[in-house]
């Protein structure tokens, strides 16, 4: 089944090596296609005939598309995917794999950069139920408590919430 909405991540020229690293992360994913430039209009694309144009991959049934454009448009943590995850062997799972190669000093709250730049969250699915009451003690102690953190810690969390 096709995605209505897919996402479309801007590479320089790193989109295959990028869809090869996601899907060697996430379970129930993979590479559907890749499509190459032509030599038509190379003018315009400033690509080599026969490179890598898009791959489009799915990860846990989500559709992606990543296009090799050039350098014109870098990433952002502005623009980023989160991960809702169950248990602290996830958060650790993912944290550690996408954050491989990538900007340390940029983790902070869960968020990690992965070797190419881009921004994930890496959520446990607590957190919102954590936080829903913004005014409580409880919510106040576990918004601190993530401010603080770099990789989410659940059991710290849990810590915070009940004081």
């Amino acid at each position: 089944m096709i995605s209505k909405i897919v996402p479309c991540l801007w590479f320089d020229t790193q989109a295959e090596e990028a869809a090869r690293f996601y899907v060697g992360i996430f379970k129930d994913s993979r590479i559907t296609q890749i499509s190459y430039y032509p030599d038509e209009r190379s003018d315009v694309h400033g690509k080599a005939a026969d490179s890598v144009l898009m791959v489009t991959f799915e990860l846990e049934g989500q559709s992606f598309s990543a296009l090799n454009g050039g350098p014109q448009f870098k990433f952002s943590p502005a623009t980023s995917l989160q991960i809702m995850c169950e248990t602290q062997a996830e958060i650790d799972c993912y944290t550690e794999k996408l954050g491989e190669g990538g900007d340390p000093s940029a983790q902070q709250c869960g968020w990690v950069e992965d070797k190419f730049g881009f921004s994930w969250q890496i959520v446990p699915t607590i957190v919102p139920e954590l936080l829903k009451d913004h005014k409580s003690a409880a919510g106040r102690r576990v918004f601190a408590a993530i401010m603080d953190m770099k990789k989410i810690d659940i059991a710290a969390l849990q810590r915070a919430y009940a004081g």
